[in-house]
């Protein structure tokens, strides 16, 4: 009896699709697992780009996690200093994960110039901040050269660059208020490297200089800062670090995370991860349909030869399994090919970036992606088998079909 499925196993699958009537539906199934899996993929990379890109750009100008003063108010500029002099810094030893501890000093200013004017944040750090995310989206020019008596040089947005018309190497006018007087204190720093992360909302207003110019200006000692920045090695994590980094800093100081401070635009990457949702779940139903019409084309085309196999002897579940074998194999090269497809896109626009956006809008310059092969295989495993699932019902129509009467449909 397996001799005879297996026949049929190879009828069902065989040539003789080409010249039926399953065959265009069929090939639309097919193609529908295609583009339902494309646009999947294509829709869990990019939300995973989007999540990736704007978590590491705020961490790159924030840090994870920000160790300030109570009495700053979650404010973006340093009102009230502290002690550099920590526990914590410049490692913290009670909190596993941490990568770094890095003081800065945030200053309100005004760059002014013969035509124009523009309000930034001098953010003021040492040696030992990490400038990697810097140098990853350095455009022009260097990092600033912490190895010097006094470090005047600073690196500067491209955004504020081209509005003041300014150049690299130029010499700029910052004005800062000075708190304890009406009046307002003068730096001229010199412009030595420009960045470009796309992130509007701070490259229209961050400068990075050095921090003991922040120091003179606000009249603080050598051992005060405005704060410190933690960077932790897992993000998924951060919540849970910032709660542990509250428990083991001093009772003057708040530990405030990304996601505390952010949450409007950490509540709107959420909206992409309902989206993604929402898309799976069209594409899953799209291609189930497809799926069930293919099979149920493919059992009446071959009604006779189940009457055939069923007055052999074959048994209800067997006949069922070869439909469903052939059906699974369907499935699977349309996977394949909408594999392939969605590779083929990803790949071209995460190295060409063919697809730009609207930096004011969406904080990235251009549509951002991001491989997870975990995630892409747990989609593919599960659009598999949430397929295979849905045709459980349709080929339960063998059961009905009668021998007597299978033999002589036409």
């Amino acid at each position: 009896m397996n001799y005879e499925l297996f026949i049929a196993k190879r009828i069902i699958a065989g040539k003789e699709h080409k010249n039926s009537i399953s065959s265009p539906i069929i090939k639309i199934a097919i193609v529908a697992i295609s583009l339902g899996i494309a646009i999947m993929s294509i829709s869990v990379s990019v939300s995973l780009g989007f999540k990736n890109k704007i978590r590491e750009k705020i961490a790159g100008f924030k840090g994870h996690v920000q160790i300030t003063n109570y009495d700053n108010n979650f404010s973006d500029v340093s009102t009230v200093p502290i002690d550099l002099n920590q526990d914590f810094y410049p490692n913290f030893k009670n909190v596993s994960g941490i990568k770094k501890v890095q003081p800065y000093i945030n200053k309100a200013g005004l760059i002014r110039t013969k035509s124009d004017f523009q309000g930034v944040v001098f953010k003021g750090v040492n040696k030992d901040y990490d400038f990697s995310f810097f140098k990853d989206f350095l455009v022009e020019g260097r990092l600033p050269n912490y190895d010097q008596p006094r470090n005047r040089e600073i690196l500067i947005s491209k955004s504020v660059l081209d509005q003041l018309q300014l150049h690299l190497n130029d010499t700029i006018n910052i004005g800062f208020q000075v708190e304890s007087s009406t009046g307002f204190k003068s730096r001229k720093p010199v412009i030595v490297g420009v960045y470009k992360t796309g992130f509007a909302e701070f490259d229209n207003s961050i400068i990075v200089g050095d921090l003991k110019e922040v120091q003179r200006i606000n009249r603080w000692k050598d051992n005060e800062v405005g704060g410190f920045e933690v960077l932790i090695d897992d993000f998924d994590l951060l919540k849970e670090k910032g709660e542990e980094i509250n428990l083991n800093i001093s009772p003057t100081l708040q530990a405030s995370t990304l996601l505390q401070n952010f949450w409007q635009l950490f509540d709107w990457l959420k909206l992409f991860d309902n989206n993604v949702w929402f898309i799976i779940g069209i594409m899953i139903l799209v291609a189930g349909i497809n799926m069930i019409t293919a099979l149920l084309v493919l059992i009446l085309e071959r009604v006779q030869m189940i009457g055939i196999l069923k007055s052999l002897g074959s048994k209800n579940k067997e006949i069922r399994k070869v439909f469903l074998y052939n059906a699974g194999y369907l499935i699977l090269k349309g996977l394949f090919w909408g594999n392939l497809i969605a590779f083929v896109l990803l790949l071209i626009q995460k190295y060409f970036k063919v697809i730009g956006l609207d930096p004011q809008t969406y904080n990235v310059s251009t549509v951002p992606v991001e491989f997870n092969f975990f995630y892409l295989f747990l989609l593919n495993t599960g659009t598999l088998l949430l397929c295979l699932v849905m045709l459980l019902v349709p080929s339960m129509i063998i059961s009905k079909i009668q021998p007597s009467k299978a033999i002589k449909f036409e």
